[in-house]
């Protein structure tokens, strides 16, 4: 076991695990954004205000729509929680290592049934109150979704800050075996580039896409560090 860390994974990087885990991140993200996809592809009513013009671009979408897009998150978020472990993998630090871990557990537990889910949940039950009691649709979906979704949110965007914090701060540190400008290939950067979207006039494609930021974000960090995987191992060599 001499050749064996702490946490029984060898010492030596295996690469081709590291981007078969990269690849699948990458199909997690895409099956991700179908599902985001679906659910953003519409546009607000402008003649109505607060939450009830942000519900109204999701209106569009069936019953067994919202199954849908709730479903393909379910799997795909997990998914691309258990591909960030090739990433904590190329972390040397031990520290920075395990604070990447923490991250990475926390977007398992809580971002597909603690997030994803329940804000499918919440249009569903908005979507029905309207037609049962549209007088109190609006007071009784923000009841369900501070006591349903606000609570997973949270937790989830903690685990999220803790994941980027180490990882940015592993590759900016030169403690993976990548070029340190690498850690441009994380969750903020493909997400902030696509909410610049948020610039231009809306319409149902740029709604989509904006609905989609995490996962096209997992897109950018995946298919960042996949394309970099060949220079970093020669450098690691």
């Amino acid at each position: 076991m001499a050749h064996y860390n702490d946490i029984g994974i060898s010492r030596e990087l295996d690469w081709p695990r590291i981007r078969k885990l990269l690849k699948i991140g990458m199909v997690a993200a895409v099956l991700v954004l179908i599902g985001d996809m679906m659910l953003g592809y519409g546009v607000s009513d402008a003649a109505q205000t607060g939450l009830a013009r942000r519900m109204s671009m999701y209106m569009h979408l069936s019953d067994t729509g919202l199954f849908f897009s709730a479903f393909l998150g379910l799997i795909g978020i997990p998914l691309e929680g258990l591909c960030y472990f090739g990433i904590y993998r190329l972390i040397r630090d031990e520290h920075l290592a395990h604070g990447f871990r923490s991250g990475i557990l926390g977007i398992l537990i809580f971002g597909g049934c603690g997030v994803h889910v329940p804000c499918l949940s919440t249009v569903f039950v908005y979507r029905h109150l309207l037609q049962a009691a549209p007088e109190t649709a609006v007071q009784t979906t923000m009841r369900f979704a501070t006591y349903f979704l606000l609570p997973g949110t949270v937790l989830f965007l903690i685990f999220y800050v803790v994941l980027c914090v180490f990882q940015i701060r592993a590759f900016r540190t030169g403690n993976t075996p990548y070029p340190r400008w690498c850690w441009v290939f994380c969750l903020p950067v493909g997400m902030a580039a696509v909410m610049l979207l948020k610039l231009f006039p809306e319409t149902a494609l740029r709604n989509a896409l904006t609905a989609g930021w995490i996962s096209i974000g997992n897109f950018w960090m995946c298919g960042g560090l996949l394309a970099m995987s060949g220079k970093a191992e020669r450098k690691a060599a």
